[in-house]
């Protein structure tokens, strides 16, 4: 019996792990722009660690068994096909678009090329090593787990981490972001709370230089890391019909994660305007309904009559800071111990490595 076709475009943490659960199930192909999947938590700690850089940047050479991946930019999707940039076309019955985010390098790649994406963490990191006083401008996971890394690892640098927000995670309880503020500042970060900054000359890549604060003030800095959260990237997606845009630039879905006029066409992670934040614990949920889904909807069962999707209604949240420790939000809060398990301690490095088919001893 031949088997349905899948298009999945977007190799992320969606695409990846969609692809590779429903290989056995359907005939796959995932269409992603670069050679190898980045594991964009662990490139923080990479920029004060450069070796973990090697462990990180995973080819997706050994991903799939049965389906396979190609190498390109999707530049138009029907109900019928995806077309590439190369003009290759592929076919399917089912898509699911995950194309995901941008962000200030170097936490992601900026572009296609995996190489310059490691010769810009290795430059920032050259360039972080050398200075003795950073700034951090967006206390977000990134923000306040960079501040946590480069004082774990680099003590002595005065470390500034600025936020426009009252309080550090204010959709958490308070004594969460309380916590981390107070091992925050133990660690010698200065965290200033409730403060815009109004002139920041990059929001792509770090720089020397200072910021201005809303009220007046100035903060000089060897590095000043912009980071101030992700960029969806829909432009595949806003060109179906029927699709509207939500918060932040993500677009609107149905109840079960399709966007458009167009049954047969998914969408998740953080182009999806579902109810979740754009971080990698979305996926946790929204992949294993996709997955489950479209299992039953390939068996011929109808989208409709299957559960609908619900998003999280407070996400769990872990935020290391350093290897050591950190504070977790687990539908309660944790501290050190747990976040250091979790994750502090291997970043789910080893997890994502067996996922795409190396071992401790592969290079």
């Amino acid at each position: 019996m031949t088997k349905k076709k899948i298009v999945i475009v977007g190799g992320g943490y969606v695409g990846f792990e969609v692809a590779k659960k429903l290989d056995a199930y359907a005939d796959v192909t995932l269409i992603e722009q670069r050679e190898a999947f980045v594991q964009p938590p662990a490139a923080i700690r990479a920029l004060v660690e450069p070796t973990l850089l090697d462990k990180i940047i995973l080819p997706y050479d050994n991903l799939l068994e049965s389906g396979k991946v190609v190498r390109g930019r999707a530049v138009s999707i029907s109900q019928t096909q995806v077309s590439l940039d190369s003009g290759a076309v592929f076919p399917a019955d089912f898509f699911v678009i995950a194309t995901g985010s941008s962000y200030a390098a170097p936490f992601k790649p900026s572009g296609d090329s995996i190489a310059d994406f490691r010769q810009a963490s290795m430059d920032v990191s050259g360039r972080l090593a050398r200075a003795t006083s950073v700034a951090i401008v967006g206390a977000g996971a990134v923000g306040t787990e960079l501040a946590g890394e480069i004082s774990a690892a680099q003590p002595g640098k005065t470390i500034t981490l600025i936020s426009s927000d009252d309080t550090l995670f204010p959709k958490y309880p308070a004594g969460f972001g309380t916590q981390l503020k107070r091992k925050l500042e133990r660690l010698g970060v200065t965290v200033i709370l409730g403060q815009r900054v109004q002139d920041l000359r990059h929001l792509d890549r770090p720089y020397e230089g200072s910021v201005t604060l809303a009220d007046g003030s100035v903060i000089t800095a060897d590095l000043v890391f912009p980071v101030i959260g992700s960029k969806p990237q829909t432009s595949l997606v806003q060109s179906l019909p029927g699709v509207t845009s939500g918060t932040a630039g993500r677009v609107e879905t149905d109840k079960w994660l399709r966007p458009s006029d167009y049954p047969n066409v998914f969408v998740a992670g953080d182009i999806a305007n579902v109810g979740d934040g754009m971080t990698i614990v979305a996926t946790t949920r929204q992949n294993p309904w996709l997955i489950k889904t479209l299992k039953k909807v390939i068996d011929g069962a109808s989208v409709e009559k299957q559960k609908p999707y619900v998003p999280w209604k407070r996400a769990p949240i872990l935020v290391p800071l350093g290897p050591v420790i950190g504070n977790s939000w687990l539908f309660a809060t944790f501290g050190d111990w747990i976040t250091r398990m979790m994750k502090g301690k291997a970043l789910f490095i080893p997890k994502y490595r067996r996922a795409f088919g190396f071992t401790d001893a592969d290079k």
